[in-house]
């Protein structure tokens, strides 16, 4: 299956409670497809999946799901660092329609690279759902290796990788040796450029919230071959892209996404709310827009 050339990894919006804003849901649904977003990543990192129990991330995929209504496609992230858990939350996440999930590397236990071949191999065969693996090591701490994604890439229903390592040989050499229905997204925002230049299909983006639309430009730029247009744009992009990440993300993004006019709440604890500082600075970038 192709999610498409630009995935959002969306934001989870919370009511002045902390509690899932459900309504705000469709409201920013909606903003991400008129925005620029060809499919959601719903309940990962930037929708703070760390601190959302099992019940409300089923609850978020089926709004989720009903909000989109068939536009774009909507995918679960619905990985953890145990194999049976990641498995019981992917057919919970099944149930509610999605149309693929996004598993990510296990966290704290630190397999090895056959832990990690076993632990997607096994979730893949038990479900039939696209699933996108999610290479992150900067949180995950194991990085698995290309060998690994390759091997994977020929398991019939792992068919994407979002690679966040920020290593554009690693992702060649993915690109290279995959299965050729196989895609590669870059999970580095400020990489989307040079990776789609390599023969990446994408990027799952954080940015996209606000600068979505942007993004699409870029890659349709270089697709007609006007390359230094593009490469304007990505210039421009870039230090939007690197400063939803000046403090512990979706701080940076929430705030963001507010001061252009939609305000999807604040963050759950351990994330704490930027510095006036910092909110100033997110600020500055998406004016700059």
């Amino acid at each position: 299956m192709d999610f498409g050339r630009v995935l959002t990894a969306m934001a989870t919006p919370f009511d002045d409670h902390g509690q899932i804003d459900f309504p705000k849901i469709n409201v920013l649904v909606d903003h991400l497809i008129e925005n620029g977003s060809d499919g959601l990543v719903v309940a990962g990192t930037t929708g703070e999946s760390a601190t959302l129990s099992f019940d409300e991330k089923v609850k978020v995929w089926k709004r989720t799901v009903e909000a989109a209504d068939g536009r774009i496609p909507v995918l679960a992230g619905a990985g953890t660092n145990g194999t049976n858990e990641s498995l019981e939350l992917s057919l919970l996440a099944k149930n509610t329609g999605v149309d693929g999930l996004m598993l990510v590397v296990p966290y704290y236990n630190k397999p090895n690279q056959e832990g990690l071949y076993l632990h997607f191999k096994t979730i893949a065969e038990k479900i039939d759902l696209p699933i996108m693996i999610y290479n992150v090591p900067g949180r995950t701490v194991v990085r698995m290796t290309p060998e690994t994604v390759i091997k994977l890439s020929q398991v019939p229903n792992i068919v994407a990788v979002k690679e966040a390592t920020g290593d554009l040989s690693a992702m060649a050499e993915m690109i290279d040796g995959s299965s050729e229905d196989f895609n590669i997204y870059t999970g580095d925002d400020h990489l989307t450029y040079p990776s789609y230049a390599i023969g990446a299909r994408g990027v799952v983006s954080v940015s996209a919230h606000v600068a979505g639309a942007m993004m699409q430009e870029m890659l349709d730029l270089f697709d007609e071959g006007k390359t230094k247009e593009a490469a304007m744009l990505h210039r421009k992009l870039v230090p939007v892209c690197k400063g939803m990440f000046i403090a512990p993300s979706p701080a940076p993004i929430k705030a963001a996404i507010k001061r252009k006019g939609l305000d999807v709440g604040g963050v759950r604890l351990p994330m704490v709310p930027l510095t006036k500082e910092e909110e100033q600075f997110v600020h500055d970038l998406v004016d700059s827009l």
